[in-house]
């Protein structure tokens, strides 16, 4: 505990440096900051975490070309396109992730708006374990017809997944807007619910610190930086998530 305690005034000021409105430009979260309208907000952010895997600059390429496909309103888009409106993706694709993906993801985003009165009611459910409501999000996206290949887009974290893309959304969503980076547009989930978006570059200076000992980038290994990161600080601790990628990405650390 001591060993984890020595690093709060370091982190805390890597965090403070990283989270303000320059991290922005290169970074993902800059699509949703063209929105105004909660539930444009809410759905770009979905489906930009759920492309954001490998090159930063292609991930806000593929992002941009995304709204531009949906008119620029994602949730008009998706509550009221028909069966053809979803013929304008038949070329996407984002590594992995392809028209048939999308079209499906855009199937399931209507029916959630629709029948479930969208992904906050879902993913803001009863538990006070965020990845109890992760793991029904994942069963109600997947309730339509499918092909089984675009599960692998939703993570599950009793499946033992990290969930980096999804714990980034809710980051998104919850946190505080007063630094100008995240949105605190749903206020159902406390930031100190939240867990840190666990990816290669966050394990790779977490361990470093000693703040993970597994060597997977597991749900394992994200139950240990949790633990540590809230010993830091209890009500707001994904602010090192920051400081975390800052010293990853910027400064090789």
């Amino acid at each position: 505990m001591n060993e984890i305690l020595k690093y709060k005034n370091f982190l805390e000021e890597k965090a403070h440096y990283y989270e303000s409105p320059k991290f922005i430009e290169s970074d993902p979260i800059k699509i949703l900051h063209q929105f105004d309208l909660k539930e444009d907000i809410e759905i770009t952010g979905f489906l930009v975490a759920s492309i954001s895997w490998g090159n930063r600059k292609m991930i806000i390429k593929n992002s941009e070309k995304l709204i531009y496909l949906m008119d620029y309103s994602p949730h008009d888009f998706i509550i009221n396109h028909s069966q053809s409106d979803l013929i304008r993706f038949d070329k996407y694709v984002h590594r992995t992730f392809n028209s048939i993906d999308l079209k499906y993801f855009i199937k399931s985003l209507k029916n959630i708006y629709i029948k479930y009165n969208g992904l906050e009611s879902i993913l803001s459910n009863n538990s006070s374990e965020l990845f109890y409501n992760i793991h029904s999000l994942k069963k109600i996206f997947f309730e339509l017809n499918h092909e089984k290949r675009t599960e692998k887009h939703i993570s599950d974290p009793l499946k033992g997944s990290a969930s980096k893309r999804l714990n980034m959304f809710l980051r998104w969503m919850v946190r505080s807007p007063q630094k100008g980076v995240d949105f605190g547009i749903w206020n159902k989930i406390k930031s100190s619910q939240l867990s840190c978006p666990l990816d290669v570059h966050i394990g790779r200076v977490a361990r470093k610190l000693g703040f993970i000992k597994r060597k997977q980038n597991d749900f394992k290994a994200l139950n240990e930086l949790d633990s540590n990161l809230r010993l830091l600080d209890g009500i707001d601790p994904v602010k090192f998530d920051f400081a975390l990628f800052g010293l990853a990405i910027n400064e090789n650390f």
